[in-house]
């Protein structure tokens, strides 16, 4: 009888290790994972003047809703790709002295048709010529502006290794030239889905997207993972960072973190234009891997009584330990540990928004 129970329970046990296994390896794979890229793009109508920067990790919540982080909001994309005339007029020209005028004409070409002025230059001098000129302007050239002024645009990364859309043909169709192409190099079809920011909480460095312009049958068929609002304690079991790869963003990764303390945390994000801003609030922090550029990843805790794992907090700033070298301290550390945001910072926030 004791047998009888003991292999009963061995079974139940070894049951669930692999229902877990399967949902963590549902994680990273490229159908059923919720983690996705976030790039701010110009010209996408134009595939031979098309250009991605600014890229982020973002993680979808339903409902097309996706969590990535604030800060990269406030960095300045130095210069655009292409603007438009009115802003030109406006915001730039009355501003120009002869010679930034001079340079303007040489690197950018007016298309009458879109009403919109082009670069065209690959003179790297004049690349920092025209930053410092934008910059001594006082041109607000950070990219959440570029969004306001529609000057760029925030779209999805979707990838797959075969050419179809979450293997469906018919959602595939759903996407034209601008917006599916393959790319050779990465040994993947991309496919990019309009989003557009809804709000962001700097103080949390939380920003929180939503899909637009795009079918409903795109949205549902993009895997997403639930949230789990709850201060989680230092002894947590199951904890987890769902991140790119360690090498290359295409990639993804599922490892082991830890919760090692809590922070009512502190930092002044320094910003040219806007003014100074304060990160602050609480914050887990995390033991474990991470690599730089996962700002924006989701810290996973695995729920054994529903099967699934739920997202908690997202990855928000590199920690530093410092170092003794030489006898020197100034300059030296080491990023072994992470700071991250509990979502419940937003809960009332994103009810509200959600609702």
């Amino acid at each position: 009888m004791i047998c009888l129970v003991y292999l009963v329970f061995s079974n139940y046990y070894l049951g669930m290790k692999m229902d877990k296994l399967t949902k963590q390896l549902e994680l990273t794979h490229e159908q059923t994972s919720p983690l996705f890229r976030i790039m701010f793009t110009q010209n996408i109508e134009l595939p031979q003047l098309r250009h991605f920067e600014n890229n982020i990790c973002a993680f979808h919540i339903g409902q097309g809703y996706f969590l990535t982080v604030a800060h990269n909001l406030k960095t300045e994309a130095k210069i655009f790709k292409s603007i438009d005339t009115g802003i030109f007029e406006r915001d730039i020209l009355p501003f120009l002295n002869q010679p930034q005028r001079q340079l303007f004409d040489n690197c950018f070409h007016l298309n009458p048709a879109s009403q919109r002025y082009y670069w065209n230059s690959n003179n790297p001098n004049d690349f920092n010529a025209m930053i410092d000129a934008l910059r001594q302007i006082n041109f607000d050239t950070r990219w959440v502006t570029f969004l306001e002024k529609k000057i760029c645009q925030a779209h999805l990364i979707v990838q797959f290794k075969e050419p179809l859309f979450y293997q469906s043909a018919d959602l595939t169709n759903l996407f034209n030239s601008n917006t599916n192409f393959a790319e050779q190099a990465i040994n993947r079809h991309t496919f990019l889905i309009e989003l557009a920011l809804v709000e962001a909480f700097y103080g949390d460095d939380i920003a929180l997207y939503k899909i637009v312009n795009t079918p409903q049958e795109i949205i549902d068929a993009m895997p997403a993972v639930k949230i789990k609002f709850d201060i989680l304690p230092d002894d947590q079991e199951d904890y987890y960072c769902l991140q790119s790869s360690p090498t290359s963003e295409v990639g993804k990764l599922l490892n082991k973190a830890q919760i090692d303390g809590f922070t009512e945390h502190f930092s002044i994000f320094s910003e040219r234009i806007g003014g100074n801003y304060v990160l602050e609030g609480l914050r887990y922090l995390i033991k474990g891997y991470f690599r730089f550029g996962s700002s924006g990843a989701p810290y996973l805790v695995y729920n054994s009584e529903q099967n699934e794992f739920e997202v908690n907090a997202i990855q928000s700033e590199a920690c530093p330990i410092q170092l003794s070298i030489s006898n020197k301290r100034e300059g030296n550390f080491q990023y072994v540990n992470a700071i991250a945001t509990p979502l419940s910072n937003i809960k009332v926030q994103l009810e509200k928004l959600l609702k």
